[in-house]
């Protein structure tokens, strides 16, 4: 195993996230393939058991080198976009074409040029807690979302861990929210590491 995922959940500045994905973004492929990465196909199935239109529109936030955005397609659906904070990621997205379009986006302004309310669902696969983006990005996409639109994310056992994860998964209780699916699976296996699997419906 390369130190690109054995650092990949290490704590660190959003910038150095940054930096560390767009290094990695040549060999993430193959290191994450030779690890048996469950996490995009699982995140397209959870969301074809909720979607059934498979030509609803996706926004694949966080779509990193594009896997995700070819689970989505592998499950049928036809309307992916991505967006990514790390150009390394997007150059690899570009080549493997799973998405209609692609959006560069930065942690301070993460929506910037993106009408989220026009998608029917966002994912997030891989893309919240520990060495990615900040537990916050969970409040920032719902928000974001229009009424009754889906979100798919996945939190791995590190993030699991972080006890600002669960809060935000207790805190739809109460919510206007609804908590349609959470399916603990293999995330990693090559490592040993598992992922939820969450699926939300904006109220």
């Amino acid at each position: 195993m390369s130190g690109f995922l054995e650092d990949a959940y290490g704590a660190r500045t959003q910038e150095a996230v940054n930096a560390h994905y767009d290094r990695w973004a040549e060999s993430y492929d193959a290191e994450v393939a030779e690890n048996g990465y469950a996490t995009p196909r699982r995140c397209a199935e959870a969301l074809a058991r909720h979607l059934p239109d498979r030509a609803a529109p996706i926004l694949d936030y966080g779509c990193g080198t594009g896997l995700s955005g070819a689970a989505f397609r592998a499950a049928g659906f036809t309307a992916i976009d991505g967006a990514d904070v790390s150009e390394g990621m997007l150059a690899q997205a570009r080549v493997r074409g799973a998405h209609r379009t692609l959006h560069h986006v930065s942690p301070e302004a993460p929506f910037e040029g993106i009408d989220v309310r026009s998608y029917a669902a966002v994912a997030c696969v891989g893309v919240i807690g520990a060495g990615a983006a900040p537990f916050t990005l969970f409040d920032d996409v719902l928000a974001a979302m229009g009424s009754g639109a889906l979100f798919v994310l996945s939190l791995n056992d590190h993030s699991l861990a972080d006890p600002e994860a669960r809060a935000r998964l207790d805190s739809l209780a109460p919510s206007p929210h609804t908590l349609l699916e959470a399916e603990d699976g293999e995330h990693l296996p090559g490592i040993g590491l598992r992922s939820r699997v969450v699926v939300i419906r904006r109220g």
